[in-house]
């Protein structure tokens, strides 16, 4: 039995990066009031991993509610849609 080695594609990296170049990986999504967003993590074991944004406190702020917690203030990079 021999081992046979299949071709290596050594421009799919070179292709990403074109792709990629000026790609801004930071979020810059309107939040809106009444939205459901997803936490990266629950303020408690026992609330659930979604909040509703109630209203917007400052730039990067927001009151919502936590179902199984209640109302908390969220950094908005502490959720996402």
């Amino acid at each position: 039995m021999s081992l046979s080695t299949a071709p290596v594609n050594t421009t799919a990296p070179t292709l990403i990066n074109e792709m990629t170049t000026g790609w801004n990986p930071a979020c810059h999504i309107t939040y809106n009031r009444d939205s459901w967003v997803k936490l990266l993590q629950p303020p408690s074991e026992y609330a659930m991993d979604e909040a509703k944004l109630l209203c917007q406190e400052s730039a990067t702020t927001w009151i919502a509610w936590v179902p199984g917690y209640g109302k908390v203030t969220l950094e908005e990079t502490a959720f996402y849609c």
